[in-house]
C-alpha cells in the first residue's frame, strides 16, 4: 500500500512540474536557511561546552559605583586568588589567577612571530580541561616554562618535537617548552590563547609582590571552580565583601562587590547594566532562531497554498477513489505521503544548498562551522525535521482534499465555495507580513550603523597607522627613530602613546577637583601621550593649548576632553587644578570629544597627560603624497633598523575603527540575506498562485477579451487581488516592525530614529516586487488567443 502511495505521489510530481519545482525549491531554500541558522545557533549555545568542568567554572568579577553609575568589570587585583583560597577555600576546588590575553613576540632562533597568549596559575590547566599532546600539565610548575598550542608548535618547529626547546617571550623572558596542548575550539572563550606561560614568571617580571598597595591595581583576571556539591549563587553571595577590609578608604566609596559569573553566561549573557545581566548575544540567538522558523514557515505556506489551490483539479480523483471504497483516512495517507516525498526531496536539495553556501555563511557570520556529516544526531534531526515539516505543511491540504463529497464531484456540481480561497489569502498575507518585517529590520540596522559611522570622532583617522611596541627598544632611541622616519619622506608626523586611538588601555581613580562631592567615586580613562600626539592625530581644541616641549611644567599638566569639563562642572577649565592621588595637575587645554571606544555609547570623561616612560604604541601619519604600500615599505625599513628583534606589525587606524561596527554589520548582512530569501520564497508562492489563478480563470479571460477588454484591463483584473493582500500585509507589518526595531534601538545610547521613509520605501518595494512577479502570468494570460480557451464552448 505504501509503495502504491509513493508511486502515485511520484507521478503527481512529474505531472505538475512547475508547481512541484516551486514546492521543492521553496521548501529546500527554507530548510537550508533553517539548517544554517540551526548550526549557527548550536555553535552559539554550545560555546565553552568543551570544558569538562563547564557547570562549575566561573570568572570572578566585581561591581563598583563609579561616576555615579554601577559598572561591572572583570579585572581583579593580583592577591585575589590567595585571599579566596585563604578565606573560602572549602567552597572552591580550584582557583587560578591569569593575565589578560595579549600579543607577545615568541622567538625561537631566527623565527620571530607575534602570538597571543596568557599567563596562568597551574590549577587553570585542570580547570579548563587542557588536553596535552606532548609533555604534561605539570610542565607549568616550572616558573621558566611555556606550553604551546599545537598550531603554534607547528608554526615554529614543523613536525619536530618542541619539548625542551628554548624560546624567548618579548625578547626578554627565556623559557623552556615543557608541553604542547590541543588548540582550544573556535567556539571557546580561550580560542585565541596560543601559548600558556606560568603566572609566577609574570608576577616576577612585573614585580607584583613589591607593589606598595597590592590591592590597588585591578589589572588581572581570576577564575574559580566551585566544589561539585556547592551552589554557585550561595558561594557568590559569600565572597561579595572580600575586598572591603583590604582596600584603602579612598576606594571604599566605590562600594566594590565581588561575585562569580558562571561560564554559561560568559558568551551569551555578557552585558551588564547597573550591576545585573542585561543581555548579550542571546538576543541574536533568539532573533535568528525566529528568522529561521519564519523563513521555513514561508516555505511551508507555499506548499499549503499551492496544494489547496489545485484541489479542484484533483476533485474528480478524490470522488472516484471515494466512490470505489477509499476511506478518508486512506486519502489522508495518500496526500501526506505526497507531502513527505516532497519534503524529503527538498531535504536532499537543502543539504546540497547548505553545503554550497556554508563558506559564504561562515564568512558572513564570522564562524568556522562545518556540516557534521558523521553525526547520527544531525541526520536523525534532519530527517525528523523534514518529516515534521512534511506532515505540518501537508496536513491542511490532506484534510481539505479528503473532505470532498464524491456525489457533488462526480455530478460536476462541486464548487470550492466562496470562502475556499480565504485560508490561502491569509497565508499570503502572513508571508508578506514576515517579509516586510525583515526588510524594515534590515534597513533600520544599516541606518543605525551609518548613523554611528557619521558621528564626529574628534580627530582625523586618514593616514594614521599604529605600530604596537612589545619592547622598549624604539623608546630608548625615539628621537633618532622619529628623525629617520621623517627624513625617509614616508610620514609627516610621529608620536608615542600608551593607548591606540581606538582603545582605552588605562583607567584610573583618585581624582579630586574644586567642587567635587567627597562621596563621589570616579574613574576616568587616563591616556599618556607625548608632545606630538595632538599634531599627529589631529585633535581639535575647544580651549587652551596642546602639550609643548617649551613648557617644563607640562609634565604635571592635563589636557581634558569636553565631557570631562562638563562632568567636573568646570566652566573655565583652563588653569584649574585636578589632583591625582594628591599630586596637583593643572589643566592646559580642552579638546573636543574623541570617540575612542564604542561609537554607540557616550564618550567618557578622559584625561590626557605626558608620557613618562615607554609607550605601548607608536602612531605615524603617512605622507599623503605616497601610496600606503610605498610608505609602509619605508617605515618597515627604518623600523627594522631600530627594532630588529620585533616583527614589523601595523594597524591602520581607520580599519581598527571600522571593526567596531563588525557585530552590527554582520547582523545587518545576515538579516538582509534572510530577508532576500524570504522575499524569494514569497515570490515563488505568488508566482505559483498567479499561474493557477490565470489557469483557473482562462475562460473568463477569453470571454472578456472577445468583448473588448484590453491587455491592461486584464492585467489589472488579475493583479489587483494580490496587491490588496500585500497592502493588508503592509498594514500589519508596519506597527509590528516599528515596535520591535524601536525596542532594538533602545540598546544603543547613541542611536538613530525610525524615519517614515523606511516604511514608504519598503511598501513601494513590496508592491513593485509583487507586480513584477504576478505580471508575468497575468500578461501571458491576457495575450493568449481566446479561441483556444473557448473552443469547447
Amino acid at each position: 500500500m505504501f509503495k502504491n502511495y509513493l508511486k502515485i505521489a511520484w507521478r503527481n510530481i512529474l505531472r505538475n512540474k512547475v508547481s512541484s519545482m516551486i514546492n521543492i525549491g521553496g521548501l529546500a531554500v527554507g530548510m537550508a536557511v533553517a539548517m544554517l541558522i540551526g548550526l549557527w545557533t548550536w555553535d552559539e549555545l554550545s560555546f565553552d561546552h568543551n570544558f569538562t568542568n563547564y557547570k562549575y567554572l566561573a570568572q570572578v568579577k566585581q561591581n563598583s559605583t563609579m561616576n555615579g553609575e554601577v559598572g561591572t568589570g572583570n579585572s581583579m587585583p593580583w592577591p585575589m586568588g590567595d585571599a579566596l583560597r585563604k578565606s573560602y577555600g572549602s567552597d572552591f576546588k580550584n582557583i587560578a589567577m591569569a593575565s589578560f590575553t595579549y600579543n607577545h613576540i615568541l622567538t625561537f632562533g631566527d623565527n620571530k612571530l607575534t602570538k597571543s597568549g596568557s599567563y596562568f596559575e597551574p590549577p587553570a590547566l585542570d580547570m579548563f580541561s587542557v588536553k596535552m599532546l606532548k609533555g604534561s600539565r605539570h610542565g607549568l610548575d616550572d616558573p621558566s616554562s611555556i606550553l604551546l598550542s599545537a598550531s603554534t608548535a607547528k608554526a615554529y618547529f614543523g613536525n619536530a618535537d618542541p619539548v625542551n626547546k628554548i624560546m624567548k617571550i618579548d625578547n626578554s623572558q627565556v623559557v623552556k617548552v615543557t608541553g604542547v596542548y590541543q588548540d582550544f575550539p573556535d567556539n571557546s572563550s580561550f580560542a585565541d590563547v596560543n601559548f600558556i606561560a606560568p603566572w609566577e614568571l609574570f608576577s616576577n617580571v612585573n614585580e607584583l609582590k613589591k607593589q606598595a598597595d597590592t590591592w590597588r591595581c585591578n589589572c588581572f583576571m581570576a577564575f574559580a571552580q566551585v566544589q561539585d556539591n556547592a551552589d554557585m549563587k550561595n558561594v557568590s553571595a559569600k565572597i561579595k565583601d572580600i575586598k572591603l577590609d583590604k582596600i584603602n578608604k579612598g576606594e571604599l566609596i566605590q562600594k566594590p562587590q565581588v561575585f562569580l559569573d558562571p561560564m554559561k553566561n560568559w558568551h551569551l549573557y555578557s552585558e551588564f547594566k547597573n550591576g545585573v545581566v542585561s543581555g548579550g548575544r542571546i538576543q541574536y540567538v533568539w532573533l535568528f532562531g525566529a528568522i529561521g522558523i519564519f523563513v521555513l514557515l514561508l516555505a511551508c505556506i507555499n506548499f499549503m497554498n499551492l496544494s489547496t489551490a489545485r484541489s479542484e483539479k484533483r476533485a474528480k480523483e478524490v470522488g472516484i477513489r471515494k466512490a470505489i471504497g477509499s476511506l478518508r483516512m486512506q486519502l489522508i495517507y495518500q496526500f501526506l505521503s505526497e507531502s513527505l516525498l516532497v519534503a524529503l526531496l527538498a531535504f536532499t536539495l537543502a543539504i546540497a544548498l547548505t553545503s554550497l553556501s556554508m563558506p559564504f555563511f561562515n564568512q558572513l557570520a564570522g564562524k568556522k562551522m562545518v556540516i557534521p556529516w558523521g553525526s547520527a544526531v544531525f541526520w536523525l534531526a534532519g530527517i525528523s525535521f523534514s518529516m515534521i515539516t512534511g506532515l505540518i505543511s501537508g496536513s491542511y491540504p490532506a484534510l481539505y482534499l479528503s473532505s470532498f463529497k464524491p456525489v457533488k464531484v462526480l455530478k460536476g456540481t462541486f464548487k470550492a465555495g466562496r470562502f475556499a480561497a480565504v485560508p490561502r489569502k491569509v497565508l499570503v498575507v502572513m508571508q508578506f507580513t514576515v517579509s516586510v518585517i525583515l526588510i524594515v529590520g534590515t534597513i533600520v540596522v544599516f541606518q543605525q550603523i551609518q548613523f554611528a559611522k557619521n558621528r564626529p570622532v574628534g580627530y582625523s583617522r586618514d593616514g594614521l597607522v599604529a605600530l604596537p611596541m612589545a619592547t622598549g627598544d624604539i623608546h630608548k632611541q625615539f628621537a633618532a627613530f622619529e628623525d629617520e622616519l621623517t627624513k625617509s619622506g614616508a610620514v609627516i608626523s610621529v608620536t608615542e602613546t600608551g593607548s591606540p586611538t581606538t582603545e582605552v588601555h588605562s583607567t584610573n581613580s583618585g581624582f579630586n577637583w574644586r567642587g567635587k562631592d567627597p562621596s563621589l567615586a570616579v574613574e576616568f580613562p587616563n591616556i599618556d601621550v607625548d608632545n606630538d600626539y595632538g599634531k599627529t592625530v589631529g585633535w581639535q581644541f575647544a580651549d587652551g593649548r596642546d602639550f609643548s616641549k617649551e613648557f617644563a611644567t607640562d609634565s604635571t599638566a592635563f589636557v581634558i576632553n569636553e565631557t570631562a569639563a562638563k562632568f567636573m562642572n568646570l566652566k573655565h577649565p583652563v588653569g584649574e587644578i585636578i589632583k591625582w592621588d594628591g599630586q596637583p595637575f593643572h589643566v592646559i587645554g580642552v579638546v573636543k570629544d574623541m570617540v575612542i571606544e564604542s561609537p554607540y555609547t557616550p564618550v567618557r570623561p578622559t584625561l590626557y597627560h605626558r608620557l613618562s616612560g615607554a609607550g605601548d604604541y607608536v602612531i605615524v601619519k603617512i605622507n599623503p603624497r605616497l601610496s600606503a604600500g610605498e610608505a609602509l615599505a619605508k617605515i618597515q625599513s627604518v623600523y627594522k633598523t631600530f627594532n630588529p628583534s620585533q616583527p614589523f606589525d601595523y594597524q591602520f587606524v581607520d580599519d581598527e575603527y571600522a571593526k567596531k561596527f563588525g557585530n552590527e554589520e554582520r547582523v545587518g548582512k545576515l538579516a538582509s540575506t534572510f530577508a532576500g530569501l524570504a522575499i524569494l520564497i514569497s515570490c515563488l508562492g505568488l508566482f505559483g498562485m498567479a499561474s493557477f489563478m490565470a489557469e483557473q480563470r482562462i475562460k473568463e479571460i477569453g470571454i472578456r477579451k472577445v468583448l473588448g477588454a484590453t491587455v491592461f484591463n486584464l492585467w489589472r483584473l488579475l493583479s489587483k487581488d494580490f496587491v490588496a493582500l500585500v497592502a493588508i500585509a503592509l498594514l500589519i507589518a508596519t506597527p509590528v516592525s516599528y515596535y520591535f526595531m524601536h525596542q532594538w534601538l533602545q540598546g544603543y545610547q547613541y542611536r538613530s530614529g525610525i524615519s517614515w521613509w523606511i516604511f514608504a520605501v519598503t511598501a513601494m518595494g513590496a508592491l513593485i516586487i509583487t507586480l513584477l512577479t504576478v505580471s508575468f502570468q497575468s500578461i501571458k494570460a491576457a495575450l493568449a488567443n481566446p479561441v483556444k480557451s473557448l473552443r469547447s464552448e
